[in-house]
């Protein structure tokens, strides 16, 4: 039994996710005393944390990045900050995820469930390096660049190259790539991730890399 970690200090949200992923097979614990959040994380050796920004002591950034020096537990941030730089933060700090509430029960789920999935020991600690084959991705700004060239990403472009960018050399199935690109009120669909993985390939084209993104009929992409 998957065993996840709550780090909310607001009571009903807090016993709102418990009971939620009690029902749903997952066994939830919660933080209750902020003073050593870290330590409680290593106490609880959890296979997921769902983390809040907004938090007495260390905020939810912080705390990502101290947990990020001794674990790789996958870290799906849940908060009411809803910003494109507030998940860019989550994201570079070391976070796995990022869902805004009020969060939509079932794409929660399926994040979380995504998580599970792709987490095992290829996982590395801290935020991972964002460059592979000469191709650098700078989630702060939003771009991509090689060897001086620089193109800008939209939010969703960014998200998917972010995807890629922590599995280089896998082959990341289509649809963990549409099930990572929920929000709370957009689904993307099949046809939108094409459309999209298309104009990311017309801006490599024009950094000299058409071939950076690889499509692997039947399964996913691959960088």
């Amino acid at each position: 039994m998957d065993r996840i970690l709550i780090i909310e200090d607001d009571a009903l949200i807090q016993e709102e996710l418990a009971t939620l992923l009690s029902n749903q097979g997952y066994r939830a614990c919660c933080v209750t005393d902020f003073r050593d959040v870290p330590r409680q994380v290593r106490e609880a050796s959890p296979d997921l944390i769902l983390l809040d920004v907004n938090l007495p002591g260390q905020d939810g950034y912080r705390l990502c990045t101290a947990i990020r020096s001794f674990s790789t537990v996958p870290i799906l941030f849940l908060t009411g900050r809803d910003t494109a730089m507030d998940e860019l933060q989550a994201l570079t700090l070391g976070g796995d995820d990022y869902v805004s509430k009020p969060y939509n029960i079932p794409v929660l789920l399926a994040r979380i469930g995504l998580l599970l999935r792709r987490r095992g020991p290829a996982a590395q600690a801290g935020p991972c390096p964002m460059e592979h084959k000469g191709i650098r991705l700078d989630t702060v700004a939003g771009t991509l660049a090689r060897d001086g060239r620089v193109v800008s990403l939209t939010k969703t472009e960014l998200k998917i190259m972010y995807l890629l960018f922590r599995h280089p050399g896998e082959i990341v199935p289509r649809m963990d790539i549409i099930e990572y690109l929920w929000d709370n009120e957009i689904h993307t669909d099949d046809n939108t991730l094409s459309v999209n993985v298309m104009r990311l390939r017309e801006k490599l084209r024009t950094l000299g890399a058409e071939d950076f993104i690889q499509t692997r009929r039947g399964m996913g992409y691959q960088i």
